[in-house]
């Protein structure tokens, strides 16, 4: 084969991510060569986004355009302002499938909207470690079979309005501490445990028909010393267990894959291992050291380690054709799909309030004075991101706190700040239970401030706080608005 062929054989297998609210020059040039398509991130939007979208199609037809929108602490359509969706942990505490299942069909709703026809969601991940940085509340849950019936009606959801819906991160990514978008996790849990409880939400997705999976850089040594992604053992468990879709990797410009055998070399030896569409990633990941063309370097990395994969013979043609085929029959596929076209927004409201617990007598409020401990954001999760404080707060105050860095004496004075007459001092934090920093300030707020309450926006706390707390488990919008108006007494 010619190099353009190889390059268009390749194009075929490769989902970038990309700079700017308009499509550049090079992306529309691939688009006409066969490329499979685009992922958005919020470097994207616009409010010409679902023009953007047409520009997208009217390049290439079949292209899948992709949006990583979950809800709660994930979103890429709400980025700037956060997610009026619930968090899956939200809908899994909750346990009403029809709730999930309506939830489904709001997010296909909204991708639909801006052109989209592929959701990077539900995480079908059974987050059994509290202490994991990058799965959380983003998951339904620590119970497998609670995981496994609202990732089934999340996907129902979703695909039943022609969106094609993308369970992850395959073989699950909940028993981790580590942040794969910047180590390579190894997790050492009892292969037979392992398959019982973190790979049950996929074969129950599998058998309902989900269009397609998402890997996870995640390393089980028993089953081979290659992270999932790279790991043919691992994907063949996915067509062992009869599923025929798209296997999607997690973006491969992560430091589990970029910093071990990188990005090209993880193109190649992802197909090769099973995978069938190569999210390259977001571009903006490595923040100021990004290239003005960081989107381009990315694309060509990935598909010249294709090219040089064909041609060293390490990667077969076959494969990358089997490959390229079902990601043309997923195309085929949503192109004939009727979109839900006219479909109206759904009220979110009821569901997310229902999912709010609170623990201990709320006091009385007019204004509330916010002390925001949370910690960082990472790459996927947004969770300290200050839409959230923000909306708690209204137009009361709001201050940050870095409760890792920040001196006894210094915490005194943010808690004494909050504690004054005219206002209700709220203790915002995302971790209690694994964090001894936001524990401590909790602590010490129901001594200096007895009077406050705690806000908890991750997962429920195991363990008693000493103040009243609301349990929210969501950093979001909708969440965050609710909670403020359930602490002014305004809820119906």
């Amino acid at each position: 084969m010619n190099i353009d062929e190889l390059e268009r054989l390749a194009n075929g297998v490769l989902w970038p991510g990309f700079l700017g609210t308009t499509a550049p020059e090079w992306l529309q040039h691939e688009l006409g060569r066969g490329l499979a398509g685009v992922v958005y991130f919020g470097q994207n939007l616009g409010p010409g986004l679902s023009d953007l979208s047409t520009e997208i199609l009217t390049a290439n037809p079949d292209a899948l355009i992709g949006v990583d929108e979950e809800g709660g602490s994930v979103t890429r359509l709400e980025a700037v302002d956060g997610s009026t969706l619930p968090s899956a942990y939200q809908l899994g505490r909750l346990d009403d499938v029809a709730a999930t299942k309506a939830n489904g069909v709001e997010i296909a709703r909204r991708v639909q909207a801006v052109g989209g026809n592929v959701a990077l969601a539900p995480v079908a991940d059974v987050n059994t470690d509290p202490r994991n940085p990058v799965i959380g509340a983003r998951s339904f849950g620590s119970d497998e079979a609670v995981v496994a019936r609202h990732t089934v009606a999340a996907l129902e959801g979703i695909q039943g309005t022609g969106v094609a819906a993308c369970v992850k991160h395959f073989p699950g990514h909940g028993d981790t501490h580590l942040d794969s978008h910047h180590d390579l996790p190894v997790i050492t849990l009892d292969v037979d445990e392992f398959d019982r409880v973190h790979v049950e939400p996929f074969r129950a997705a599998v058998a309902a028909g989900v269009d397609a999976v998402m890997t996870a850089h995640i390393v089980v040594p028993a089953w081979g010393e290659q992270p999932a992604t790279l790991n043919a053992h691992v994907l063949g468990m996915l067509r062992e267990a009869g599923f025929e879709g798209v296997i999607i990797t997690d973006a491969l410009d992560m430091a589990a894959i970029r910093e071990t055998v990188g990005l090209g070399g993880g193109a190649a030896r992802a197909l090769a291992a099973g995978a069938d569409l190569l999210c390259i990633g977001n571009p903006t990941n490595p923040g100021d050291a990004a290239f003005p063309d960081q989107d381009e370097r990315d694309f060509h990395a990935a598909r010249n380690g294709i090219i040089a994969a064909l041609r060293d013979g390490s990667l077969s043609r076959e494969r990358v054709e089997e490959a390229a085929a079902r990601v043309a029959a997923l195309a085929t596929k949503l192109r004939g799909e009727s979109p839900n076209e006219g479909a109206e927004p759904l009220d979110l409201d009821p569901i997310v309030r229902r999912a709010i617990s609170v623990t201990g007598a709320l006091p009385a409020a007019s204004d509330l004075h916010v002390l925001d401990a949370r910690r960082r954001s990472t790459l996927a999760v947004d969770s300290a991101a200050s839409y959230v404080s923000r909306t708690l707060a209204g137009d009361g105050a709001c201050v940050r706190l870095d409760v890792t860095t920040a001196s006894p004496d210094e915490q005194d004075a943010a808690v004494d700040a909050a504690h004054v007459a005219s206002a209700l001092p709220v203790i915002l934090v995302d971790s209690p239970d694994t964090s001894a920093a936001q524990r401590e300030l909790v602590e010490r707020a129901a001594v200096r401030a007895p009077g406050a309450v705690v806000v908890n926006v991750g997962l429920a706390a195991r363990e008693p706080l000493p103040l009243p707390t609301i349990e929210v488990g969501a950093a979001s919008r909708i969440s965050a608005r609710l909670t403020r108006e359930m602490l002014l007494g305004r809820t119906g």
